[in-house]
């Protein structure tokens, strides 16, 4: 255990390294995978539910991606997917694929209309934080040891400060669902996401739909006739983990039209008991009520497969294309715009 502090003038806080990124080696540029459960998954021989358990892997260990492969799925699940690692097999949909890519921190904030200020994205597989206003507001702050985020997170920062050995670090502050926490972490986990990477793609076209298929768990995005896009999803779960019929999870069948988009929000709820509530979820469109929105997700790789409490949880990268295609459109600052009916792009979810 190690600690160092940042320093503001006379105050400062400490920033301790618990398990922290700095402490592992991670290799840079290449696939590698992260346990995304809240607990322990089996690395095994082969990818079968009945090989040989080799090691547990616990939850936020980063692993090496060889590759996928299709094997056994285990019981009561739908995917077979499997992750190939130097060691053995590990169930797909409980690891997240991730890469290590540090970046160079900037030394000064971009100014925007409402004042300095950056969205950035997460492009190391975890990054630790620390409270620049305690106690945590936030659920999931105040129940987990650990507060990280994690690769593909998108957030806002406000501000930049250095320690006493001139390491920086970002201020992070949520601008949209932010209960009150304010959070520090290293410059170097973040990357600048500039105002071109959020400009619209294909503007000038006027006949654009989004069809999600619940059946196939896929999403498509169409120009008059022409399929422009394709992507796994997953869609709202049928049960819950206690095997429990959950009707109100569905994502809601019928043309939506687009009528909010945020770069990133902070998101909580609560459907049949089983509450949640997570920060950084970028690229968000909602369309329908109940907080339905497409987004980025970075908790599982179950895609493909029905899991979600109504959302339609989508791969960052794909997130963040549907986000530019589709409108409204969404200027950087401030990064977030609600519209009126007839509302934007229609989202249409068939169920057969």
């Amino acid at each position: 255990m190690k600690s160092s502090a940042i320093l503001f003038g006379a105050a400062a806080i400490n920033f301790k390294k618990i398990r922290g990124q700095e402490t592992q080696s991670w290799p840079v540029g290449v696939p590698l995978g992260r346990n995304c459960t809240s607990g322990k998954i089996n690395l095994r021989s082969k990818p079968t539910v009945d090989s040989e358990i080799l090691k547990e892997v616990f939850e936020d260990t980063i692993i090496e991606w060889e590759r996928e492969v299709i094997g056994q799925a285990p019981p009561g699940l739908i995917s077979r997917r499997w992750v190939q690692t130097p060691g053995g097999y590990l169930y797909s949909p409980s690891v997240q694929p991730v890469v290590n890519n540090p970046n160079i921190p900037l030394d000064s904030l971009p100014n925007n209309p409402s004042g300095p200020g950056m969205w950035v994205e997460v492009t190391i597989p975890y990054v630790d934080l620390v409270m620049d206003n305690p106690p945590a507001r936030s659920p999931w702050l105040s129940s987990v040891q650990f507060p990280r985020l994690y690769f593909s997170q998108v957030t806002w920062v406000d501000q930049i400060r250095k320690d006493a050995n001139g390491k920086v670090f970002y201020r992070i502050n949520e601008k949209y669902g932010n209960p009150g926490d304010i959070l520090w972490a290293s410059a170097d986990a973040f990357r600048y996401i500039t105002p071109d990477e959020i400009s619209p793609i294909h503007p000038e076209v006027p006949d654009k739909r989004v069809i999600v298929d619940v059946n196939y768990q896929t999403l498509s995005c169409y120009e008059g006739n022409s399929e422009v896009y394709f992507c796994r999803v997953s869609t709202g779960a049928e049960f819950n983990a206690a095997g429990e019929a959950v009707e109100n999870w569905s994502t809601p069948p019928g043309p939506h039209p687009i009528f909010r988009k945020l770069v990133s929000i902070h998101m909580s709820g609560d459907a049949s008991g089983a509450g949640w509530d997570t920060g950084g979820i970028g690229w968000a469109c909602f369309f329908a009520q109940g907080g339905v929105a497409i987004h980025s997700t970075f908790w599982h790789n179950n895609f493909g497969v029905p899991v979600s409490h109504g959302c339609v949880n989508a791969r960052a990268e794909d997130a963040k294309w549907v986000f530019r295609w589709t409108s409204p459109e969404v200027a950087y600052d401030p990064g977030d715009i609600t519209v009126g009916m007839p509302g934007g792009t229609i989202v249409e979810v068939k169920r057969i």
